[in-house]
């Protein structure tokens, strides 16, 4: 008997479980170059910068898709997007794994980054048809399922690149993408469009939701920001750890990613009580993390202890202000869940595209100083927004 979810009305456990878990393996295709920039690098024969690119890429890519791809979600059956998605994502992963130049890395980065957007169809579909009273926990289950997915990305690619190489990663990234296609064409319902009209209406509706609606423009900025200043901290990471005194590779590199597991599980603690805290309290509660974190990186660098304790600082601050925002903003006009989504999560990774291409830039000029400042620079500009704004 097929599936029928209707709006508010609540969502079965096994398919909100099923888009958690689907979440984490599409969204790890973003995030799988990170502990590998430094092993892609020596294998192309790059420079520290053009080897940095290939994240920058990915994350332009990522906004590109979500400016462009998730509001069809409104406009025609979310399905069917999402199995071409997955058919696109499985043909650029490949051609990564394959990739002779590190310009077509570049281009298949891009394109991976475009369709890795998934979640993001996902995540309003819990907001949309989860009760009233489940909307934030939901939400937050399947963000903590892509938070999983992002820090067991960082693991897995570092171990499998150093004993198998850096492209083993990119085949079996291709191989999930397939199985993740079948799960989805097996489970997912048929949602019907929420949207009347052309594509171009669609597109102009954004900036109408933008004007009519500040708060909006608020939530998206100030996640932006930090957003950007978390990226930072991954962007160069594997530079500063192939550095004395670490001297290590990229699968050190990716168990760092485990420390992530503290933004994971707190994501769904945040979601649950973000009406309860309020968001304006959640997003100073994640600066003043954010900059606690920047602070301990700087004065503790040449030691494991700053650095795991500086990411489980950002990874918890980023949660307080991502979740917080998210939630918020599919409050204030959740006819349009995907648009609204795509207002958020668009400016979320140019936020991160800006952070990433910053960081790399400081990096060349600074090398690990210059990324502390752009991390602690961006995270002010995210606190300012919220210093001096009502919501």
């Amino acid at each position: 008997m097929t599936m029928v979810l209707k709006e508010n009305a609540g969502i079965p456990a096994h398919l909100l479980w099923t888009l958690a878990v689907i979440a984490g393996v599409s969204v790890a295709n973003l995030y799988y170059n990170q502990p590998l920039l430094d092993l892609m690098r020596l294998d192309f024969g790059v420079s520290e910068f053009q080897a940095n690119l290939i994240a920058m890429i990915t994350q332009v890519g990522y906004a590109l898709g979500l400016l462009f791809i998730i509001p069809l979600g409104d406009l025609y059956h979310r399905k069917r997007i999402i199995e071409i998605n997955f058919f696109v994502l499985v043909l650029s992963l490949l051609a990564i794994a394959v990739a002779t130049d590190v310009r077509i890395v570049w281009g298949a980065s891009l394109l991976t980054g475009i369709c890795s957007v998934v979640p993001q169809i996902f995540i309003p579909i819990a907001a949309q048809f989860s009760t009233p009273a489940t909307k934030g926990r939901n939400v937050g289950l399947v963000i903590s399922g892509l938070l999983t997915g992002i820090l067991a990305s960082r693991v897995v690619s570092g171990l499998v690149a150093d004993f198998w190489g850096w492209r083993t990663m990119y085949y079996a990234a291709a191989v999930l993408m397939v199985f993740s296609f079948l799960v989805v064409m097996r489970v997912l319902p048929d949602i019907a469009p929420t949207f009347s009209g052309r594509y171009v209406d669609l597109m102009k509706s954004i900036l109408s939701l933008l004007k009519k609606y500040p708060p909006l423009r608020i939530y998206a900025g100030r996640a932006g920001f930090a957003f950007g200043s978390f990226l930072s901290l991954w962007a160069c990471l594997a530079f500063r750890m192939a550095q004395e005194p670490f001297c290590v590779g990229s699968d050190v590199v990716g168990l760092l990613g485990l420390c992530g597991v503290a933004g994971a599980l707190s994501a769904s603690i945040v979601g649950r009580y973000v009406k309860q805290v309020g968001v304006k309290r959640f997003n100073f509660l994640g600066c003043a993390l954010f900059l606690a974190s920047w602070l301990l990186l700087f004065f503790a660098q040449d030691t494991y202890a700053g650095m795991i304790g500086g990411i489980l600082l950002i990874d918890i601050g980023m949660q307080c202000i991502q979740i917080s925002n998210q939630t918020s903003m599919f409050e204030v006009a959740p006819q349009a869940a995907n648009r609204v989504n795509t207002i958020f999560m668009t400016t979320y990774f140019i936020g991160g595209s800006v952070g990433t291409l910053l960081a790399g830039s400081a990096w060349a000029l600074a090398q690990w100083s210059g990324v502390v400042c752009v991390g602690i620079l961006l995270a002010l500009a995210s606190l300012s927004v919220t210093a001096f704004t009502k919501y």
